[in-house]
């Protein structure tokens, strides 16, 4: 399917209380689920009332690292990374729903996703990131390649370093804690938005 994803790319802390803030602003592009809990029931109600919430407000939920799961609840799409199955299969079982693919620091990588029917690709982390510190870093050149889908940047994104991003080729950001670590949540959404609106370089 031909995927239109600009802007802020929201991903989920463990704590959900701010997740509705995000949601309402009106500032997303699209929105992940992303937990690490091993309990199956609470990642299941969880996505349910995410997929109820994001249905409302008009912004894709996209399950990560979790096929089964985004499958269960409805959800508009997967987020899959590199020990998370096959694309082809994943692709056969979305239909036409939204996959997406991390592709680190590979642009081959990023490719043969595009070609097994990838949605969109993230490169990342771009910056150094507190969620994943170990994380491969990726060049922003990667983000200056057409590919044919949208290109999503990950790690240690921040409002202040966003425009650069943007000047870079990427689509869109997805963030976690410059988002829900904000004072005010929906407007550091809003802030982001912006920069994608109006090609702040």
């Amino acid at each position: 399917m031909a995927l239109t994803l600009r802007g802020l790319y929201a991903i989920t802390p463990e704590r959900l209380d701010r997740v509705a803030e995000a949601i309402g602003s009106g500032a997303l592009c699209a929105l992940q689920y992303r937990s690490k809990s091993a309990d199956a029931a609470r990642r299941r109600d969880e996505a349910l009332a995410l997929a109820r919430l994001c249905r409302r407000h008009g912004v894709p939920l996209i399950v990560n690292d979790d096929l089964e799961l985004a499958l269960q609840v409805g959800a508009d799409g997967a987020h899959l990374g590199r020990e998370d199955g096959g694309l082809a299969a994943a692709r056969a079982r979305l239909g036409a729903r939204i996959l997406g693919v991390s592709c680190y620091d590979s642009l081959a990588a990023a490719r043969a996703a595009v070609a097994a029917g990838a949605d969109y690709v993230a490169f990342g982390s771009v910056f150094a990131s507190p969620t994943k510190p170990g994380a491969v870093r990726a060049p922003l050149e990667l983000f200056s390649h057409a590919l044919g889908v949208p290109k999503v940047a990950i790690g240690g994104i921040t409002a202040a370093n966003a425009p650069q991003l943007a000047a870079a080729g990427a689509d869109a950001v997805a963030v976690i804690s410059d988002l829900f670590d904000a004072p005010d949540v929906a407007a550091r959404a809003r802030e982001y938005a912006k920069v994608f609106a109006h090609g702040i370089a």
